[in-house]
């Protein structure tokens, strides 16, 4: 039988990187879970608001992900802000390093996906925007939102 292509099926998003940041690359990593985690986020329990990612000994790692417990889980649960390995090519983190330390971006955390079954989280090289970026994007987006109001057909 041929393989069946799906969507991959998106389980959190985190809206404050992209508020907060340029994403200026995006990567994708798996992710190191135990059982009951994995079971977590099918359900969707997932925050991904203040997490960040942190490269040490060529190993890259997501910090301040909150996974919630698992209902059933009682004595197999681990600690919901547990450090968690990720899973990508030694060359890509070694690059990631690189543009770490010489031009000073940080790794965020973009979403959490399921791709063919495996927790992919996409992760974004992103440079801070001062308050003016912010402040034009909330203009460029206002402006964006009164145009397609204008274009939008009146009912009488």
């Amino acid at each position: 039988m041929p393989e069946q292509k799906t969507a991959p099926r998106t389980v959190a998003t985190n809206k404050k990187a992209y508020h907060d940041y340029f994403v200026l690359e995006k990567f994708e990593a798996g992710i190191e879970l135990f059982g009951t985690e994995i079971k977590s986020i099918r359900q969707g329990k997932l925050n991904l608001k203040d997490a960040w990612c942190s490269i040490d000994g060529g190993e890259i790692f997501v910090n301040g992900m909150h996974i919630s417990p698992y209902d059933h889980g009682n004595i197999f649960n681990r600690d919901p802000m547990r450090v968690r390995r990720l899973l990508m090519h030694k060359k890509e983190i070694l690059r990631l390093f690189g543009l770490v330390k010489t031009q000073g971006c940080t790794l965020i955390p973009l979403s959490v996906y399921f791709k063919k079954g495996k927790a992919k989280l996409e992760i974004g090289l992103c440079k801070g925007k001062k308050l003016y970026d912010k402040r034009e994007d909330a203009a460029r987006k206002s402006a964006q939102r009164d145009i397609e109001r204008g274009m939008r057909p009146k009912d009488d």
